[in-house]
């Protein structure tokens, strides 16, 4: 062992246990993997429990030392962020672009349907819901899908569902036809979470957090474009133009998908090795850097998709905690969407309008057309979505994620609170800006954390039943919203403060931070990895990226 490098030590691990011995070894210049980058030869961990040898660099158990090796998080590494990265933004960003506009489009047309169809208010609200119910029935499904049939196939099937069912609503003659086909095309949108599955299994570890945040711009692209559009469309063409053309990126979406390519960790995971490979000398081609060298390691798992394994004694704590936060996340962001539209619609948080010398009750059920005035405050306040973006873009890498996820939900309950004064339309406007700024922010960093923490085998798995908690929330939120704001504003604000006030605290309670660390491949680890993943994450100490890169470390 000598041969392979300059220096060693045992880690703080054997102090902990002392059937566990780790024995570090940093790589040399002859070292046979080798990397564009410098601070890319990292070291080599062999780690011995009992009578069985794990290692977790280049060389693996049972194969000729002479033999060079990888996996795929060294390829990810090796390759790094170019030109391929770029690409797959744009396409993966359309889904992205359109899962907000079908988002967006539901506080615009509620108010008009209700005025041409004379809708009682639960009707009203249970349009917005059968959306989400669509969405939280179908999440898990096409994580299920994505993790045993491949990313690639789970993501192109639902966008196709979306546009098919989505171009169709526009066509609804009654509310009962907008009310099935709007929420089949939520069954579609439960799969657009796939997309950043996907995109995250591309990216190196330190672009990740960043990438998956910017591709997020593209949400923020398509909710500002969703109200131009109406600004547009609904004075003179109405809302059944908006629901046809709020498909167009859906449209080139299709168009192009043929290019998109399949996960090579997902490849490999399902003994595709070739695929993988092929996979991979196509990004490095695109991007111009060379491959590792050597064979590609592919250890195949037949179990993946499994919602049990989200529940494993690893697992357990993190997917439940996780599960509260997606919930109270969409639960808050969706209720902050549509409380915007029935606030503007009264003029204040307090209730009354007041004109001149005239004073109107708010909360009634009197039918009104949203203005130019109202269109051009939902626009302001959308806008919201990119100051939001760049700020959690701009700490989550310099305090972490849970740090982050928590100082979004409490700035969003702070930002609540002056709207229980009698604030005037200005400063409500102002308020609503900077809450949705801040749960906004803190949606994407539960989309950067997420997949980071969940193997390959049920990283989809993991996204699709959060994203179906986050739907629960958001079925939930327009009867909070829309229906127990014409009762009381205090509680409906109440309900949201304290739900991220809650959320606050089960994000810091998290037992792991992933900043930093590489994607898990398997979901099969030994004890002695777990353990020291374990001590690790709870101290939040930062390790050395072979340490942390977890992707490459635990083998089937």
């Amino acid at each position: 062992m000598s041969n392979w490098g300059k220096t060693s030590n045992i880690s703080y691990q054997q102090w902990r246990d002392p059937e566990i011995s780790v024995v570090t070894f940093r790589g040399t210049a002859g070292d046979s993997l080798r990397h564009d980058e410098e601070d890319q030869c990292g070291d080599y961990e062999v780690y011995t429990t009992g009578m069985h040898t794990v290692d977790l660099g280049e060389r693996r158990t049972g194969q000729d030392p002479t033999e060079d090796t990888f996996t795929v998080e060294d390829a990810v590494e090796a390759i790094g962020f170019g030109k391929f990265q770029w690409k797959l933004s744009i396409l993966t960003g359309l889904s992205w672009m359109a899962d907000a506009m079908e988002m967006m489009i539901l506080s615009i047309i509620s108010p008009q349907l209700h005025c041409e169809w004379m809708l009682p208010s639960w009707k009203v609200a249970m349009l917005t819901s059968v959306v989400f119910i669509g969405m939280m029935f179908s999440s898990t499904l096409w994580g299920n899908i994505s993790d045993k049939y491949g990313r690639k196939v789970g993501l192109t099937m639902c966008m196709m569902w979306v546009l098919y069912y989505g171009f169709l609503s526009a066509f609804s003659p009654t509310y009962g036809w907008v009310m099935v086909l709007r929420g089949l095309v939520g069954f579609g949108i439960g799969g657009a979470p796939q997309s950043v599955t996907l995109y995250s299994e591309f990216l190196p570890r330190k672009s990740r957090a960043t990438c998956i945040m910017l591709i997020e711009i593209f949400w923020a692209f398509g909710a500002v474009f969703e109200v131009l559009l109406a600004i547009w469309l609904m004075p003179t063409m109405g809302w059944r133009w908006l629901l046809g053309l709020s498909t167009a990126p859906l449209v080139v979406f299709v168009t192009f998908c043929f290019w998109l390519p399949e996960s090579p960790r997902f490849d490999v995971l399902s003994g595709n090795r070739e695929n993988a490979m092929k996979t991979l000398r196509l990004i490095a081609a695109d991007n111009g850097k060379t491959m590792p060298l050597g064979k590609l390691i592919a250890n195949k798992q037949e179990e993946r998709g499994r919602i049990r394994d989200l529940l494993t004694p690893q697992y357990r704590r993190t997917t439940l905690l996780l599960w509260f936060i997606w919930f109270a996340n969409a639960f808050s962001y969706y209720g902050l969407v549509l409380l915007t539209t029935e606030l503007f619609q009264a003029g204040d948080a307090c209730g009354v309008i007041t004109q001149g010398a005239k004073t109107e009750p708010k909360c009634n059920l009197e039918c009104k057309y949203l203005t130019l005035d109202d269109y051009k405050d939902l626009l302001w306040t959308t806008l919201a979505e990119f100051p939001g973006l760049f700020v959690t873009l701009f700490v989550i890498d310099r305090i972490g994620r849970k740090k982050s996820m928590a100082m979004c939900f409490l700035m969003f309950s702070v930002c609540i609170l002056p709207l229980y004064a009698c604030v005037g339309r200005v400063a409500l406007t102002v308020f609503i800006f900077i809450a949705r700024a801040f749960i906004t922010g803190g949606f994407q960093v539960a989309y950067v954390y997420t997949p980071e923490v969940y193997p390959t085998a049920t990283r989809a798995l993991g996204i699709g039943t959060c994203s179906g908690m986050a739907r629960g929330g958001a079925l939930l939120t327009p009867f909070v919203s829309q229906v127990l704001l014409k009762k009381s504003v205090y509680l409906t604000l109440s309900v949201y403060c304290i739900f991220c006030l809650l959320a606050t605290g089960a994000s810091m309670l998290l037992p792991i931070e992933t900043t930093g660390l590489g994607l898990q491949e398997s979901s099969r680890i030994t004890a002695g990895q777990e353990e020291m993943k374990t001590g690790q994450m709870s101290n939040g100490s930062e390790a050395s990226p072979t340490q942390t890169s977890y992707g490459s470390s635990y083998n089937s």
